[in-house]
């Protein structure tokens, strides 16, 4: 998420505001809670103990009667215990917190070079050749692990691949002034220069990393390290290639496509390959104030409006404004050329950002491919399915803007076994996620629910009056339009997802909404059994936040048919909310002071231990506490109670409404694990097989500074990872870190 995504930023990025103007269904009207001044201890640090492993003991081999007695047999070691260690209290320090017995090293940080040639970072704005660098504002990322002769291997637990997505960059007016020496230009037009650091720091890296006496590094000229930039060639794959809609004067054919953008949440596939999710793509393009007539209002405008590009819509950086060069024309989205069909300009540049793209993190010289058969929206992550041998494979997935929806795909091949190890990963990609059905989500009162094919043949896609698919090209890359057409239900902005793999239920994160009232008005939508809440919060004493400020994690559970069910049942496994919050209107889930939370984004669940891991991106409770990492051990969809919900409506009677509410957590099986330092939020998560070794991102520490303020580091809101002793400078930077158990252990043990 970018920084201009925190519920209490003034700014705030165009694709987050929300363009979902339908009017689909709630399932209720209702609820509003306000929340009394916060009275929450401040700051806290690490406690003081956490459960550690005993050490195996010797015993003494037998001997001869001559010998001295054996001593007698060691206690044996205790066993494991998961969520065993004591909870992190808050922290508003500029340090990451972790439990006591655990420690976290930066390892891999914005900017540090991933060839020989390149030399390390100055950290001083003076640096260039991004391309060969670390980028910036580091998001998802998954393991993929090498053996000692470097070939690919599903247990090696001591080298590997990171793959890293590089989100966006911290930027206050255009310019990314942590990256350039005086803090870059804030006015147009934008020194090409600059926009060359700043186009290369967006993408993904994959970077190796090895563990050698214990201590985790990344490895400098590593033959696999490589980057994916704005600019990388990467092929269109699904029903949109070679449309019509993604004809440019790139790819006249409408087969390739420049770059991949704004990369957020990742899955990893059951064949081994990694896949990476387009997220805030719209606000990087700009559209001439008068492009809705040159384009004769046709329904690309429709279409335009529906993905966050009005006419006169500014760039968020302004890199179209660096000069002539087609590299910087292509971020302007207007109609300027004369044919018919886009081939001689970027008025369909759009249409080819906004997907799942696939590439082989073990093979530098395939190119990348973007699956549109997975729909195109504000992407985070996604999530197979258990995979089942003889079924279809299901892929969960949500878009990331207020009041937009849940998604899954459904492939038309049945998994095979065999796939697992193939000899070229995309091409298993092409036979799984190129051909299949696409489906949006529709939650009942009940606790149930529909999945609605979006496709042409369906009656509600294709008379739908407020835009003419042509065909399922039409449909998955306007997927959201799609979507409005067969009233799915509206989302509190789906973040990350993930899947339980001890019973297949699937978790989403629902960060927060500003956009909930219980009586609406504009782009305002009421409260539904799903997104039941509506309130006020009272942050920092003075700041009233409205809607969902906190967000909520909800969980489905599929049909008795798996992957291929068009049902599902649900609930919402966790309210965030601050433990002193109304226990009737807000904190619906009796979290307590060392478990709750405010906007859930990143949701992974540990294949070695089970262990589901929390992550926020917040701006609604940082008075309080940073950002931080939670671990839970969760039931299952239906073990906790419904709750019905009324408050009073302003001008007399009632809005009621029942949602279905989890199991309330234990202090056994929920519990802060780490808080990150100031301004950041914290995001990605993988793990070596074994468990012993978790790697997570610190984004965007410091965000907050003003660029007026680069030449002095003391007014920085942030010094990490340089106050912690990683790299030079004191310009905060986005880091990798790992983190290790000091006896040993498993992570969250």
């Amino acid at each position: 998420m970018n920084q201009a995504d925190k519920q209490a930023m003034t700014t705030i990025d165009p694709d987050d505001i929300g363009t979902n103007s339908t009017d689909n269904t709630h399932f209720s009207t209702v609820l509003s809670a306000r929340l009394s001044r916060r009275s929450l201890l401040r700051g806290g640090a690490a406690s003081a103990a956490s459960v550690v492993l005993g050490a195996i003991g010797l015993s003494a081999c037998g001997g001869t009667s001559d010998s001295p007695a054996a001593p007698p047999p060691a206690a044996p070691a205790a066993p494991e215990k998961l969520l065993g260690f004591s909870a992190v209290g808050k922290s508003l320090l500029d340090s990451v917190v972790v439990p006591a017995g655990y420690t976290a090293t930066a390892i891999y940080a914005l900017g540090d070079p991933l060839d020989a040639a390149t030399p390390a970072y100055k950290n001083d704005g003076s640096d260039t050749g991004f391309e060969n660098r670390a980028g910036d504002h580091h998001d998802g990322m998954e393991w993929f692990g090498l053996d000692a002769d470097g070939k690919a291997s599903d247990s090696a637990i001591a080298r590997g691949l990171l793959a890293v997505n590089h989100e966006a960059t911290t930027d206050e007016k255009l310019a990314s002034f942590f990256l350039h020496a005086g803090g870059g230009t804030t006015t147009l037009p934008r020194p090409a220069a600059e926009v060359d650091k700043e186009t290369a720091i967006h993408g993904v890296a994959i970077v190796e990393v090895r563990a050698a006496a214990g201590k985790w590094e990344y490895q400098k000229g590593s033959a696999f390290n490589r980057r994916l930039t704005c600019l990388s060639e990467i092929e269109i794959a699904g029903p949109a290639r070679g449309n019509r809609l993604l004809v440019t004067k790139y790819s006249a054919g409408g087969t390739k496509t420049r770059g991949t953008l704004n990369n957020c949440g990742t899955g990893k596939t059951p064949w081994g390959s990694f896949l990476t999710g387009e997220e805030n793509f719209a606000g990087y393009f700009t559209r001439a104030a008068t492009d809705d007539l040159a384009r004769g209002n046709d329904k690309s405008v429709a279409a335009l409006r529906r993905y966050g590009r009005n006419q006169g819509a500014a760039s968020r950086h302004g890199w179209e404004s660096a000069g002539a060069d087609d590299k910087y024309q292509r971020w302007n989205n207007s109609k300027t050329g004369v044919s018919a069909d886009g081939s001689d300009d970027y008025r369909n540049e759009l249409n080819g950002m906004g997907y799942i793209v696939e590439l082989d993190a073990y093979d530098k010289t395939a190119l990348a491919r973007k699956r549109s058969g997975l729909g195109r929206f504000a992407h985070e992550s996604a999530a197979f399915g258990k995979p089942v041998a003889g079924a279809p494979l299901a892929v969960y997935m949500g878009d990331d803007s207020r009041n937009e929806y849940i998604y899954k795909y459904v492939s038309a091949a049945n998994w095979d076994a065999a796939d697992a190890r193939p000899a070229n990963r995309l091409a298993a990609g092409d036979k799984y996620l190129d051909n299949g059905k696409l489906y949006a989500a529709k939650f009942n009162a009940d606790g149930g629910g529909q999945w609605i094919e979006l496709s042409v043949a369906n009656p509600l896609v294709a008379g739908y009056a407020a835009y003419a698919f042509a065909d399922q090209a039409d449909v998955v890359v306007n997927a959201r339009l799609a979507a409005d057409a067969v009233g799915a239900t509206k989302m509190d902005r789906p973040e990350w997802c993930s899947v339980n793999p001890a019973n297949g239920e699937v978790y989403f994160c629902l960060t927060n909404n500003s956009n909930r009232a219980v009586e609406p008005s504009g782009a305002q939508v009421a409260p539904d059994s799903a997104n039941p809440r509506a309130y006020s919060d009272i942050k920092g004493g003075a700041s009233l936040q409205k809607g969902n400020p906190n967000g909520h994690i909800l969980r489905m559970k599929e049909g008795a048919a798996g992957a291929a069910a068009g049902i599902f049942s649900w609930d919402v496994y966790l309210f965030g909310a601050e433990a002193s919050a109304d226990p009737g209107k807000v904190n619906l889930s009796a979290l307590a002071g060392d478990q709750d939370f405010s906007s859930p984004d990143g949701i992974v669940f540990s294949a070695a231990t089970g262990i589901c891991w929390i992550q926020t991106d917040d701006g609604a409770y940082t008075d309080v506490s940073n950002c931080m990492m939670l671990a839970a051990m969760p039931g299952q969809v239906g073990d906790g109670q419904k709750v019905s919900l009324s408050y009073p409506k302003a001008g007399g009677g009632a809005l009621v409404l029942d949602t279905h509410v989890g199991k309330a957590p234990t202090r056994d099986n929920l519990k802060r694990f780490l808080v990150g330092p100031v301004g950041c939020e914290i995001t990605g998560l993988c793990e070596t097989p074994d468990g012993k070794a978790m790697f997570v991102n610190i984004q965007h520490p410091g965000e907050s500074t003003s660029h007026l303020d680069i030449a002095d580091p003391a007014r920085y809101t942030s010094q990490w990872p340089g106050n912690a002793g990683y790299g030079a400078g004191k310009r905060p930077r986005s880091a990798t870190i790992v983190i290790t158990k000091n006896d040993g252990g498993r992570i969250g043990s």
